[in-house]
């Protein structure tokens, strides 16, 4: 019964922190309570801010500063739990979400209360944390310890295998709201303008959307486009923090990948962006599930993406133009096909993937995945 669960949710990632990762653990987190579960969430921020507890609609809210002494700022959470009287209320699980110091903190806190650890993996978690001498052990540690570690991408299990071969491994997907999640006629508007003003006529738009760094495979799909001879007629609209590498290639080759830039913007401010792309590009090396994989299909955008980590569970030739993690080659040609496309092709592309989110990828579901993995771990 959700009623007789108590969780104490670690994590790295919560609002008023920015990023993907904040965005999944507060929709999670809000999910659970919404179903009647009490969360209190140690929030263990890097931001310059005063420890505090306080009470949020379902549960509370523990912030712990790491500032520049992580150690003590672990040490504290459990005394601060304890002079709480936090410990009292028979915590049914501790979560780990996320983030070296939240999956050193959750097993000791979870012995410390007897009580069974879920260990939530996100992408960069088990992708390159699996091969860093500082984290690969605070890594294992935590795997080995866990009733359970959730994944994000199906192709994540062998690598949680490769670290802890006895582990219990679920894939519990990413979801988007669809029914919060549209373009308002004032945002189609103001993407129509961006691309009257920008794009010149002819051209489709491909957006790149998000943290911009080498796993994203930004350089590969670039040297993909200008291989592919189609560099012309797309106009590249890259939002987010792009890597000096990747600005440095595009300005030596302005005149021939028309593109522009524009900075990091929080998840609201992006349906004016999508709504001024053609396709929204994912060419990740490696990956997690993506939220803007998620939103840019919810909203009718196909994907050119390849089929790293939950890319994989998500995309492939019904909703967009897929490839290979990695395969120049299969790259190019899944570019050629979107350059050969016509508007009704990509139009049907585009509401299919809306569809499949729809059906699929839903804050319901998402929900009773982790629902059920508590209520296998308790044993309830």
């Amino acid at each position: 019964m959700t009623a007789d669960m108590r969780i104490l949710w670690i994590t790295e990632h919560y609002p008023p922190s920015r990023g993907g990762m904040t965005e999944s653990c507060d929709r999670i987190v809000r999910g659970l309570r919404g179903a009647g579960v009490e969360v209190d969430v140690a929030h263990l921020t890097r931001r310059n801010r005063p420890w505090q507890v306080e009470r949020e609609h379902g549960g509370r809210l523990l912030t712990a500063p790491l500032q520049d002494d992580p150690e003590h700022a672990l040490r504290r959470l459990w005394t601060t739990l304890t002079a709480e009287n936090l410990t009292r209320g028979a915590y049914t699980h501790v979560v780990a979400f996320g983030g070296t110091y939240a999956l050193l903190a959750a097993p000791v806190v979870a012995a410390l209360l007897r009580a069974p650890l879920v260990t939530l993996l996100r992408g960069n978690d088990i992708d390159t944390g699996i091969f860093s001498m500082r984290r690969r052990g605070v890594l294992r540690d935590a795997l080995q310890v866990s009733a359970r570690v959730c994944v994000v991408a199906g192709s994540h299990a062998p690598l949680v295998s490769a670290l802890a071969p006895d582990a219990t491994v679920t894939w519990v997907a990413n979801s988007v709201d669809t029914d919060n999640w549209q373009v308002l006629p004032s945002e189609r508007d103001r993407a129509l303008a961006w691309r009257a003003e920008h794009v010149a006529p002819g051209r489709r738009t491909i957006g790149i959307i998000g943290h911009l760094k080498n796993k994203k495979g930004v350089g590969f799909l670039l040297d993909a486009l200008r291989a592919s001879g189609h560099a012309e007629a797309f106009h590249l609209l890259l939002v987010g923090e792009v890597e000096d590498v990747v600005q440095q290639w595009l300005a030596e080759r302005s005149d021939t990948v028309p593109h522009s830039m524009l900075p990091f913007l929080d998840r609201y401010e992006l349906p004016s962006v999508y709504a001024s792309c053609d396709v929204v590009a994912l060419p990740s090396f490696y990956d997690g599930m993506p939220n803007v994989a998620l939103e840019a299909a919810a909203l009718g955008i196909p994907l050119l993406a390849s089929d790293a980590g939950g890319l994989g569970d998500i995309v492939d030739e019904e909703i967009g133009f897929a490839f290979p993690a990695g395969d120049r080659h299969a790259c190019r040609a899944a570019i050629d096909r979107l350059a050969r496309a016509d508007d009704e092709d990509l139009a049907k592309r585009g509401a299919a993937a809306a569809e499949r989110i729809r059906r699929d990828f839903t804050p319901a579901a998402e929900t009773a995945g982790y629902l059920k993995v508590f209520g296998e771990v308790s044993g309830t």
